[in-house]
């Protein structure tokens, strides 16, 4: 079932779990992730990016929420842009909007996401908001520091906008990381604290397991993926191209489809395999398995 994202996060939070959050693009990603959701029962999060033809892709999660009646998951836009982006993504089925203002000073990002606010709850959608800003991996050291939420902001932020959750900055980053992934621990924990509302880990690909681990079990209810889960796509498309099709011994029995070839349709399963593969790695590791 599609629900909006608020619900899933809130139980996520007093059950002390993490939800998957993956990046969705096509057919391919879509179907991987509810096959993933439904062989674990794990909750997750379609995160679809306006830079990825969005109305496509919430069609497409939508035309599969009814092949896979049993998920529980919630369509987000993530890294929301300008007002018309968000009212699109609205108005085509999300149950969920980021709004990214993470650039802007405090009282300007207050504004625009209160505004938001307003207009998606009146229409049963949730918001998530960003404070503090989550930077480029390439980047990393120069700008890690500067970005990191501010604990004096956090609990006016929340009370100001009425978001229902709030991606911090604790030391993660977009994209592949260049230098070595350095969590503040201490600064999640307390903000845990501070907060009712569920925390968001935006940066989750090569931030390793065992800083991904320790962030959901101090206080993290939901970890955007990209990067990793593309990689691993990438490496089972390497795998499928490397066979020597024309070597196979074929089997007439099995039809014009039976037997493995170089094709498109095989190709972009190869690449699902090994995107969901990982996928049901990060649901278990953030113990999402059998929480739907």
């Amino acid at each position: 079932m599609i629900t909006d994202m608020g619900t899933i996060l809130r139980k996520a939070k007093a059950e002390g779990y993490g939800v998957a959050a993956p990046n969705v693009w096509n057919s391919v990603t879509v179907k991987s992730v509810f096959e993933a959701a439904e062989e674990l029962k794990a909750p997750v999060i379609f995160d679809c990016a306006g830079i990825h033809s969005l109305e496509e892709t919430i069609d497409t999660v939508n035309y599969y929420k009814h092949k896979f009646p049993t998920v529980s998951g919630a369509i987000n836009l993530d890294h929301g842009g300008d007002f018309e982006e968000i009212m699109t993504a609205i108005r085509c089925g999300c149950t969920s909007v980021m709004v990214d203002r993470s650039t802007l000073p405090f009282e300007e990002n207050v504004k625009e996401v209160a505004e938001i606010v307003k207009i998606a709850h009146a229409v049963g959608v949730s918001v998530e908001a960003e404070l503090g800003h989550v930077g480029q991996g390439f980047e990393y050291e120069q700008t890690r520091d500067s970005g990191l939420t501010r604990k004096d902001e956090a609990a006016e932020f929340v009370k100001q906008t009425g978001v229902d959750c709030l991606a911090v900055s604790v030391g993660t980053s977009h994209g592949t990381y260049k230098g070595i992934p350095k969590l503040e621990f201490e600064l999640l924990a307390e903000l845990h604290q501070m907060l009712e509302i569920p925390l968001v880990l935006h940066g989750g690909s090569g931030t390793g397991d065992d800083n991904l681990r320790k962030a959901v079990q101090t206080g993290i209810q939901k970890v955007n993926l990209c990067t990793d889960l593309s990689n691993a796509g990438l490496a089972q498309l390497k795998e499928y191209l490397g066979i020597d099709y024309d070597s196979i011994v074929k089997d007439g029995s099995l039809g014009e489809f039976g037997n493995q070839s170089a094709n498109m349709y095989d190709l972009s399963n190869a690449m699902g395999e090994g995107y969901k593969n990982l996928l049901k790695h990060y649901m278990r590791l953030f113990g999402g398995e059998n929480r739907a």
